[in-house]
Formats: structure tokens, sequence, C-alpha cells
């Protein structure tokens, strides 16, 4: 019964409002941390709990008054108190069924976002190239700090590929539906006669794994180090800055020679990888509940084409939810919250349906 599972919500943020009141709790610092963080995890649950406990209230105090008065007036009233308080009882129920969908414990995480230039040749790296300014720009509207790990340009200003960090509140929860092939049909600046061309490039989005999540052992791994070979001055290409890492029990293999020091090129690998093996964790996990997982967004499957940029007619089509706008501009300027929505409204509708 959803009341039974409500009731025991609220009685469990109670007992932790009172455990937080007791001398002993508040004194220590990590146990009063530990419950305040529960607590406040529950805070806008409760707060739902109580707003539909007051429908349920009204309706049943308006009923009583709709039945034992004899004021033709006053049952009037009631009998409007009733109407609007069931008309607003069913969205409120929606809304605490979703609640209770269980939360996806990576939405908190920064995220690795890694852009690929696919099938194409130069036309893809540059679309490869846009699509990073594109989530640059939204993440510069969100306050994230964009930190770049990795990258390798085309000669014509495109990319072949760029790994970059993405830091701030709610990066992955946003940002974990971007997984997936990224087409784009236009016509290339370097096409005389007018033609339109297909090209795409691949969208991984990771969440960046803490040393907590994931331990690596320092014997799993075969480190070298190279001259930058990218652009950089004569400073990088110089010097033996440059960082690959092998994890030999996978095969893994990441670099980064984005930085002068080798200390800090190792530390950007490591994160990488860090993040890759914990991506491979989950989505052994995931693939242990195969049912669950068609459910779900970003489920490995990057192969698939998920969103179509269509420039002769101003267009983006995400065809995973038949979503089709006709902002194609504002969309590469980072305009994105419109599709994010979308998406997370389609996702979360499916998952309420499971519970």
């Amino acid at each position: 019964m959803l009341l039974d599972k409500l009731e025991e919500i609220e009685n469990k943020y109670n007992e932790l409002t009172k455990t937080l009141s007791d001398p002993e709790i508040f004194s220590d610092y990590t146990k009063s941390q530990k419950y305040a963080k529960e607590q406040a995890d529950l805070e806008d649950i409760v707060q739902k709990i109580r707003e539909y406990k007051k429908i349920l209230s009204g309706i049943r105090e308006a009923e009583e008054m709709l039945h034992s008065e004899s004021d033709n007036g006053l049952k009037e009233l009631a009998e409007l108190e009733i109407d609007e308080l069931k008309e607003k009882k069913p969205g409120v129920e929606d809304q605490l069924k979703l609640m209770l969908v269980p939360k996806d414990p990576r939405d908190s995480k920064n995220i690795l976002l890694e852009i690929r230039a696919g099938t194409g040749g130069d036309e893809a790296g540059l679309f490869a190239s846009d699509l990073f300014r594109m989530y640059g720009k939204y993440a510069e509207t969100n306050r994230w700090k964009v930190e770049i790990m990795d990258m390798n340009t085309t000669g014509v200003g495109g990319l072949k590929e760029v790994i970059a960090s993405i830091q701030g509140k709610g990066a992955y929860s946003r940002l974990k539906y971007e997984s997936g092939t990224h087409r784009v049909q236009r016509v290339p600046a370097t096409e005389t006669s007018g033609r339109i061309h297909t090209s795409a490039a691949t969208v991984a989005v990771l969440p960046e794994a803490e040393e907590v999540d994931l331990k690596i052992e320092e014997k799993d791994l075969r480190v070298d180090t190279y001259c930058s070979s990218g652009p950089g001055g004569q400073g990088v290409n110089t010097t033996y800055s440059a960082v690959r890492i092998v994890h030999e029990p996978t095969g893994l293999i990441v670099q980064c020679q984005d930085s002068r020091s080798q200390i800090k090129n190792k530390e950007k690998a490591l994160k990488v990888l860090r993040s890759r093996l914990y991506d491979l964790e989950l989505a052994s996990q995931e693939k242990e509940r195969a049912e669950e997982r068609k459910s779900q967004v970003g489920s490995g499957d990057r192969s698939e084409r998920i969103r179509t940029y269509n420039f002769p007619q101003n267009r983006v089509t995400d065809h995973r939810i038949n979503l089709t706008l006709h902002k194609l501009q504002l969309i590469l300027e980072g305009e994105l919250d419109e599709l994010i929505d979308s998406l997370v409204t389609y996702y979360q509708a499916e998952r309420l349906k499971e519970v």
C-alpha cells in the first residue's frame, strides 16, 4: 500500500530528527553528518507526504461536513472543497510515486565526457568539435568546471578525440542521456557542389569514479612516458611529460599529454582509467539484469544512433523519444534543457511504470 510506505518514510524522518537532537550524536561530527545527510535526502519526499496527507485529511473533513451539516450554503462549500482536493490528489500521488523510484546513485557524480569522430572524414572531426563546444556552453550555463584530459585534433580544426572532466552539481544526472552516436547532415564548407553529407561522432558519458568507488592496484599497471606530440611549444614536446598507462588485467589503455607535468598527466590518466573500469563494472552488473537494462538510458550500446542534427532544415531529432525541435543553432550554442528535460520526463515515466 502506498500509504504504508509513506508512513514508513515519515517515521524514519522523525526518528532521524530525534536522533540529531541527542547531545551524544550532536557532539560526534562524523555521526551527526551521516544522520543529517540521511535526513536531508528525505526532506523533499516528507514535505510531499505531508502535503498529500493534508489533502486526504481535507477530503475527510469536507465529507463529514457534507453529511452532517444541514446548512445548504455550507454543504455547497464542502462539495467545492471536495472537488478541488480530489482534482489535486492524483497529481500529488504521481509525484510521490516518482519520488519513490530508487535514485541512480551516480547522479551526484562528476563525469568524464569522451567525444570521438566517427564516419565522415574531416567533416566528422568538425562535428565532434561542434559537439564538444555545445557541451562546453551547456556546462558554462550550469557553472560547471570543464577540464580537458586529452585531446587529438585534425588538420582542419576538428577533433579526432577529446576526453574532458566536467565537475559540478547534477552533471551526470543531466548529461547521462547523451551517450550514443550523434549524426549530422549538412553541406561541408569544402563541398563545392552543395551536396549534403552525413557524418557521425560518438559521445560517451562516464560517471567519474573516486578512489572509494574503485581501488586500482599499482602492480596491475604498466606506465610508459614519452614526449608529447601535440601542440604546446618546445617545453612540452621535448620533455617526457606524456603518460600512457596500460591496465594489464583488462587491457585498457589510457594516455594523457595535456600538461607539462608528468605527475599531473599521470593523475589525469588514472582518473580516466578509474572511470572506465568503474563503467565496465557497472555494465557487468547491468548485464545480469537484462530486463531492467532495457529501460535504462546509456546502458552501453553506444553504436545506436540517438540524435540527428539536420542543418538544411534547422532540425534536431532525438530518435529515442521521437522529439523534433527546429532550433538547431540554439541547441549547438548549448541550449540543451528542452531536449534533456524531455528525456528525463520520458525515462522517469518508464521507471514509474515498473514501480
